[in-house]
């Protein structure tokens, strides 16, 4: 059986990691979240103290971009969980903090240039599964298959939210509703591959979608591609 490449963008929570998880363990193949090595970056830059009194360093952050190594392992569970500079990294990232400065540190080309690098080593040799902003229309132009995903910015603050609360930490929907409509618009305005549906992509609206309807959506179009159906 051939294997292909599969690019899934799209606006923030809207379950794209979700999904592609979903997707690579049924299929086999290697899922890369392309927006775990974005935050990451954001969470290396906050530790460092690059982004200081609400001001960001850019400079900075690039002079110390060698430094940072990045590499997803499996975890005891079999998940793939993000490691920077040698230590696992996978809750660390998902805090409101790093959420409010990702979006700003991954409009800096130099920070892009070096991840879209790794990004294209790790999808190299087909078979993966990759989630992100710039997939399908800078890292796998040439996928044969893209997805991208969107849902009302109500409605994916929600999901947020939820998510925040069950891991304890104390936020407001308004926060959470600011922060994802905030984010979208520096993802959809910056210079340096601004989030945009591919020309090719076939855009899903998960709004009303349950997660199962989601997943099940997107296999069969994958395994249509895979067969050379389409």
């Amino acid at each position: 059986m051939r294997k292909i490449t599969i690019a899934i963008d799209g606006y923030s929570s809207t379950g794209k990691s979700t999904v592609a998880k979903q997707l690579a363990d049924w299929l086999g193949y290697v899922y890369v979240d392309s927006g775990a090595m974005y935050r990451a970056v954001t969470l290396y830059a906050l530790q460092n103290e690059f982004i200081y009194n609400n001001e960001l360093y850019v400079e900075n952050l690039v002079a110390a971009l060698p430094e940072i190594s990045l590499e997803f392992k499996k975890s005891e569970t079999g998940k793939a969980e993000m490691y920077l500079n040698g230590v696992n990294v996978a809750k660390a990232i998902r805090t409101m903090e790093v959420s409010e400065w990702v979006s700003p540190i991954a409009t800096i080309p130099e920070v892009r240039r070096k991840l879209v690098k790794l990004q294209h080593a790790m999808g190299e040799h087909k078979g993966v599964v990759m989630d992100g902003r710039d997939i399908g229309t800078v890292v796998f132009p040439n996928a044969e298959l893209k997805i991208f995903m969107n849902a009302s910015a109500r409605e994916r603050a929600g999901r947020r939210f939820k998510e925040l609360q069950e891991r304890g930490d104390k936020v407001t929907f308004e926060e959470v509703l600011e922060n994802v409509t905030e984010r979208d618009r520096i993802d959809t305005t910056r210079e340096d591959s601004p989030l945009r549906k591919a020309k090719d992509a076939i855009e899903i609206d998960n709004s009303e979608m349950n997660l199962d309807d989601q997943f099940h959506t997107i296999l069969q179009l994958a395994k249509d591609r895979i067969a050379g159906r389409v």
